[in-house]
């Protein structure tokens, strides 16, 4: 009985040898690794919207932390260079999460902060103390405004259920971001 497995298994392993291509067919074993790495490297599109949310999320992204940065050097108010040092963390946490994403879905992301973001950043470079500050946090409060509305729709539209994914998680902190830069608004204003 053990010789009539043994024989059955070495028909059968003689058998898949010769179905999977183990003669000499003059095939390379590097072509066939690197045949299986393309296939592995094919990903199903991902679609406009999706990929169109994920481009201007990583923009807006990248420009949360050179703010965030510029808060902490130019602010005046320790809320805002607090504020400042939140947004760098988290923004910068969500940038690596969309990077790592988008890499895997091949979509482009730009690698620095698109040419009108980095014009504001430039012109808010110029201000100084209160005006500083100010102009800060009204910008906050209006940019995680508009982002928040940008990232609900992108967390029930988007078809890509990952992008969609990142987007629902994505809104708790930018929520909370929103709540701080209202806070340090209105304690603004009563000074």
């Amino acid at each position: 009985m053990k010789k009539l497995t043994f024989f059955a298994a070495m028909l059968l392993s003689a058998w898949m040898f010769q179905a999977c291509g183990g003669g000499n067919t003059g095939a390379k074993h590097e072509d066939s690794v690197d045949s299986a790495q393309a296939v592995n490297k094919e990903v199903a599109p991902v679609d406009k919207e999706s990929s169109d949310f994920a481009v201007k999320a990583a923009d807006g992204g990248m420009m949360e932390v050179e703010l965030g940065k510029l808060a902490q050097e130019k602010g005046q108010n320790q809320q805002v260079k607090d504020f400042g040092a939140l947004l760098v963390k988290d923004h910068s946490k969500a940038n690596e999460e969309l990077k790592t994403l988008a890499a895997n879905k091949n979509i482009t992301l730009p690698d620095s902060v698109s040419n009108d973001k980095s014009d504001h950043i430039r012109d808010m470079s110029k201000l100084t103390g209160k005006d500083f500050d100010k102009h800060f946090i009204d910008m906050m409060v209006q940019d995680h405004t508009k982002d928040i509305d940008m990232f609900e729709k992108a967390s029930t539209n988007l078809t890509d259920p990952d992008l969609k994914t990142f987007a629902g998680n994505t809104l708790p902190t930018l929520r909370g971001h929103l709540d701080v830069a209202k806070g340090i608004q209105s304690s603004m204003t009563r000074k």
